[in-house]
């Protein structure tokens, strides 16, 4: 392992360093730095084009100016761009901004995709898989920069509008019925009268839910409660443990249903300390909850005391992760009146000059996150959810996959430890890929949102003939390139034993 580390990083300086020069010399040909001053009339102007050709470096060889720029960068100098502004604060603004917009983005994209990839592949054929199939080539057919402004004026500016007076007309709640039934009864396996039964509960609950919310006008002063947040982290608990250890034996179900529990009522006790905290607060609250939970699952899980701890910690940290977003609704009533009304942002990272509590201001976060997070997310989610459904459907096919269902296993254990174990190699590539791409911004997604990130810096760099920004963003995302390639190659030892890093 070591020996693969050691010589993947000896290749991958020298194809950086090549690739170096070759971005330098493009930036550097690309255009004329001094075609603005040249237009200028003032009476300075031979002095300003003076200036930026000594910042520059205008009147050496670009080869030269090549190797200044690297032992700069060997000296930790990102240097200077062509305002005479230090590019490493750009930089980590930049970078900050753009982590803060596509690393959610991500994640949920990964999670959400490869889950419902996987129910699709258990489906196939099904109205579900049907259903995902055609979903995912719509998301993916559609051109980011239309998403975006459609998600402007409907998720924002027209929603915005409807928080006034939150009620939900008749027509959009029997469509929302409608969509809500076909849900449950594509996800549910069976002949047609079990499907209809299944269709014709959920449209049941989808139009109950969605009348108390209009009747109720949940959506002005939003929050789940306490009976809520505990029913549902109950519910997470049954399928944590399904997940991890099945339904046989009781001692890891007691257990996540132990953490739900004594989440949920803690939520109380801390109220005082939740009122205003800080995320070190908020950290130390998750870590305690990881402790409490690993011994709740090693008293209580038995001979399953690896996955009791496994589900018990999972529902933990899921009860809290719902805490915390039942305290931030909790606060939006207050944070919509600041702000005007509008809590759904349609540019930039943050409201200019505002400060509120600690709810507020993540709120204020959330509120301009969630537009460019849904872009991405809706065309990464499809590719996401094709090609894990097209790997488990390859290995569900395997012999090994039959010889755990012919040796009595539980299709629990046969999917989650067999199959999906094997069908993340392909999908490790391409979240390797992915991670190392989104680090170099979303071009379209932050021109659309106003978001002043790597993608920016970028496209700004260009635009100007400046190399300094240009080789920074590079030099990041060029390195990111090779670790995340490097930790997938790793994973793949991991995922499959059989493949050897020698």
């Amino acid at each position: 392992m070591i020996v693969f580390i050691a010589r993947r990083l000896v290749i991958s300086f020298f194809v950086l360093l090549a690739a170096t020069f070759i971005i330098f010399v493009l930036t550097a040909l690309s255009g004329d730095p001094l075609e603005d001053l040249r237009q200028d009339n003032s009476p300075n102007k031979a002095f300003k084009i003076a200036d930026r050709t000594e910042r520059m470096q205008l009147d050496v060889p670009i080869p030269l100016r090549y190797l200044g720029w690297l032992g700069r960068l060997f000296r930790g100098e990102l240097g200077v761009n062509r305002d005479g502004q230090d590019v490493a604060p750009l930089l980590g603004h930049a970078l900050s901004a753009t982590l803060q917009l596509v690393l959610v983005a991500t994640v949920l994209a990964i999670v959400v995709g490869i889950t419902i990839g996987i129910v699709s592949a258990l489906r196939q054929y099904s109205g579900f898989d049907y259903s995902v199939t055609f979903a995912a080539f719509v998301c993916f057919s559609l051109p980011i920069f239309w998403i975006a402004v459609m998600l402007k004026q409907y998720m924002a500016i027209e929603f915005n509008n409807w928080l006034k007076d939150p009620s939900i007309p008749p027509a959009v709640i029997g469509v929302l019925t409608l969509i809500g039934g076909l849900i449950f009864g594509a996800l549910t396996a069976g002949d047609r009268r079990r499907r209809l039964i299944a269709f014709a509960v959920g449209a049941a609950i989808t139009g109950t839910l969605f009348t108390l919310l209009s009747v109720t006008r949940w959506f002005a002063d939003p929050g789940f409660g306490l009976p809520l947040v505990l029913a549902i982290s109950l519910a997470a608990g049954v399928g944590f443990t399904v997940l991890s250890a099945g339904l046989r034996q009781r001692g890891p179900l007691y257990a996540a249903l132990g953490a739900a529990l004594i989440g949920a009522l803690a939520s109380e006790v801390l109220g005082p300390l939740l009122v205003d905290p800080t995320w070190l607060e908020i950290i130390g609250l998750a870590l305690v909850t990881v402790v409490i939970c690993v011994g709740l699952g090693y008293g209580l899980g038995g001979i399953q005391r690896r996955q009791a701890i496994t589900a018990s910690v999972l529902t933990g940290l899921f009860t809290g992760a719902l805490i915390f977003v039942d305290r931030m609704l909790q606060a939006f009533d207050s944070y919509s009146q600041v702000v005007r009304g509008r809590p759904i942002s349609t540019i930039g990272a943050r409201t200019p000059n505002f400060v509120g509590d600690f709810w507020q201001m993540n709120l204020d976060s959330a509120g301009h996150l969630l537009l460019p997070s849904m872009a991405l997310i809706l065309v990464s989610l499809a590719t996401y959810t094709r090609y894990s459904r097209a790997s488990m459907l390859e290995v569900m096919n395997q012999d090994y996959v039959r010889t755990a269902r012919a040796k009595g296993l539980p299709e629990r254990s046969v999917v989650v430890k067999h199959a999906f174990r094997n069908g993340l190699i392909p999908v490790t590539t391409l979240m390797a890929f992915d991670f190392a791409g989104v680090i170099g911004g979303a071009v379209v997604t932050e021109n659309v949102f106003g978001w002043q990130g790597m993608g920016n810096l970028f496209i700004k760099g260009l635009r100007e003939v400046d190399p300094a920004p240009v080789m920074a963003f590079f030099i990041v995302t060029g390195t990111a390139i090779v670790v995340f390639n490097m930790v997938a190659d790793i994973l793949y030892a991991y995922l499959d034993p059989r493949i050897r890093l020698s």
